[in-house]
């Protein structure tokens, strides 16, 4: 109930469950003052029984009698313990319980459990620099683990990334790639942002030009004569990428020159950017991870494209970037 301001549906909802739950009670308890023909013991001949008033085939009756006896207190014990988890656990407007117990708190009792018992893995690692976790085969199996289940969501089960989602198996780095760059963007996570640039660049037909210089910068094709003639619309871009469109790991500007697109290749995909600009966010696992994970992680991903000699990315191709 948190998402509403003020207590109002907290407790309209609290008293709506309260009356659900008695009504519930009140309607087992006039449902069975009826009895059936089996529990009538004074007369030899069976109780009569009323009808519900439904007949199919001209003489098929439904009857109406009650549930039998440990139906309905099976039904009863239900209800009671419906109260009984009320008033133990938070569910009643805004009432937290006689237990004071809230999902927050049972994750934090379970997730310190959990480092608490890994905690001797990690010690083991603790004294050792990024390079030497790399050239460490069981932190390497311990990282890569936690790369599966806080990484390979976005990036891939091989780190390759794609459409949107940078590559961290190449040289490309939006940060930079030392392991002090990864460190802090597995920490504190990043915030990329490509402004709506249309309007500063003009028309239609200027922004397409525009998107052919920024082609050609890569040696990805386009058209010359377009590209030339938006050339000078690039002053626009060159406060971010720089005036030779080389980018800046400051900002995580990215590296207009090379074959490595990150939101695709060609010139309506560079269009499509100028027009409507990228949002793109990775997220902070400070609070997810401890210090020592984090550091392991560091190393994995580092490792990752560095590991061997990465092959030349070939002209035009849509290799994603790298955070």
């Amino acid at each position: 109930m948190s998402d509403f301001i003020g207590d109002f549906w907290s407790y309209y909802v609290g008293v709506a469950v309260v009356i659900s739950i008695t009504a519930c009670l009140w309607l087992l308890w006039v449902t069975a003052r009826g009895k059936t023909s089996a529990q009538a013991s004074d007369t030899d001949e069976p109780a009569q029984v009323g009808t519900t008033g439904h007949v199919w085939d001209e003489d098929l009756e439904e009857l109406n009698n009650p549930l039998p006896r440990w139906w309905a207190w099976l039904f009863v014990l239900t209800i009671l313990f419906g109260f009984a988890y009320l008033a133990i656990y938070p569910g009643l407007a805004s009432y937290a319980g006689s237990s004071n117990w809230t999902q927050v708190r049972q994750y934090e009792a379970e997730k310190q459990a959990a480092e608490a018992q890994v905690a001797p893995l990690y010690a083991k690692f603790a004294s050792q620099t990024t390079e030497q976790l790399a050239s460490n085969a069981e932190a390497m199996a311990v990282g890569e683990r936690l790369f599966m289940n806080n990484c390979a969501q976005c990036h891939g089960l091989d780190a390759r990334g794609s459409k949107g989602f940078p590559n961290l198996t190449d040289q490309d780095w939006l940060y930079g790639g030392a392991p002090q760059n990864i460190h802090e963007s597995i920490t504190k996570g990043r915030r990329g942002t490509m402004p709506v640039m249309a309007g500063a660049v003009g028309s239609a037909d200027d922004v397409k030009n525009l998107a052919n210089y920024v082609l050609s910068l890569s040696q990805g094709g386009g058209d010359p004569a377009r590209a030339a003639m938006g050339r000078d619309s690039f002053t626009v871009c060159a406060a971010c990428h720089g005036p030779e469109g080389k980018g800046n790991q400051a900002i995580g500007s990215p590296n207009l020159t090379d074959n490595i697109w990150l939101h695709g290749f060609g010139v309506d995909n560079i269009m499509s950017a100028i027009n409507q600009g990228h949002a793109i966010v990775m997220p902070a696992h400070e609070a997810k991870l401890s210090a020592a994970q984090i550091n392991v992680l560091t190393a994995y991903v580092s490792q990752l494209s560095n590991r061997s000699v990465v092959a030349a990315v070939p002209v035009g191709s849509n290799a994603p970037g790298k955070m």
